[in-house]
């Protein structure tokens, strides 16, 4: 089990703070509450079942089940939690050692949590602050920025900042409109500097960037495909299906069937990224502006 995970810095503006889901003791969760002051917020939950169902319907970011919390009772539970939602983080947490905790420790790992926080120390909760400090995005956020980091390496400023907004911003940047909105730029100019540029259109950006954090929450078998429409803040599950089939030509059924977040950050960057690095590399999306041009946005 590590603690070691590649990390992408995003800029202030651009992040949230996590959602945590846990099980744990009254003690415990008195301690992480703690801990989580400014950096991430806390959903304490009596049971795996409650639990469960937040991952489902909150927009969870990780879940933390405490070690001394674990009984063989609910082992069916978790595996099937960690089975139905895998690209969401799951940690361990131990406080105190007992005569179980070696067992429950090993039936942990067995049904899928791979990562033991040992908050025995100030630095194990040092630990747990850092670590979720990490998942703040998802790791296909983080993919995305990190091959975009070797991808377009020299890029300027704003350039990262249009693509951060768009792979980390909540809520989920879903228009040309919204997008001009936080780069402070008009979106008729926004979508003209695209242009001249020769470069796709930040609307195709933006539609197939949201189509590949899609796809990596269709991942989740416990996740339905309305659950993941509202999740991305789409207006309705129709919404969600007009939107893959207006961009893939498929039904949302099929898109679950073809592409994983793997395979559509990868189209992603075969479309929108490759054939264009040289020019992305030296685009400005947010060009120096007359103080005008701010009031009327």
């Amino acid at each position: 089990m590590s603690f070691n995970k590649p990390r992408v810095p995003l800029s202030p503006a651009t992040t949230h703070a996590p959602v945590i889901a846990t099980v744990l003791t009254p003690l415990e969760r008195i301690r992480v509450d703690v801990a989580s002051d400014g950096v991430f917020e806390v959903l304490h939950r009596g049971s795996v079942e409650e639990l469960t169902e937040d991952v489902r319907t909150q927009g969870v970011d990780a879940v933390i089940l405490s070690v001394a919390r674990y009984d063989v009772g609910s082992t069916a539970r978790m595996a099937a939690m960690v089975r139905e939602f895998p690209t969401i983080p799951t940690f361990a947490l131990l406080t105190d050692v007992q005569r179980s905790t070696p067992h429950s420790v090993l039936e942990l790992g067995r049904v899928g949590v791979r990562t033991l926080i040992d908050a025995r120390s100030p630095a194990g909760w040092s630990a747990l602050r850092e670590l979720l400090t990490h998942e703040r995005s998802t790791d296909v956020q983080r993919q995305m920025l990190g091959a975009l980091n070797l991808d377009l390496a020299g890029a300027a400023p704003d350039c990262w900042k249009f693509f951060e907004l768009l792979f980390t911003h909540k809520p989920y940047i879903a228009n040309v409109r919204q997008m001009g909105r936080y780069l402070n730029v008009i979106p008729g100019t926004l979508m003209s500097r695209f242009y001249r540029a020769n470069l796709p259109s930040p609307k195709r950006y933006i539609d197939v960037g949201r189509l590949v954090r899609a796809a990596r929450l269709l991942e989740n078998a416990g996740l339905s495909v309305t659950s993941v429409a509202l999740k991305l803040d789409y207006s309705s599950p129709q919404a969600f299906s007009r939107h893959v089939r207006c961009v893939l030509g498929m039904s949302p059924v099929r898109f679950r069937e073809a592409y994983d977040g793997e395979k559509m950050l990868r189209r992603f960057r075969e479309e929108l990224i490759l054939p264009h690095v040289a020019t992305l590399r030296s685009f400005r999306p947010v060009a120096a502006q007359p103080g005008w041009i701010s009031k009327c946005v």
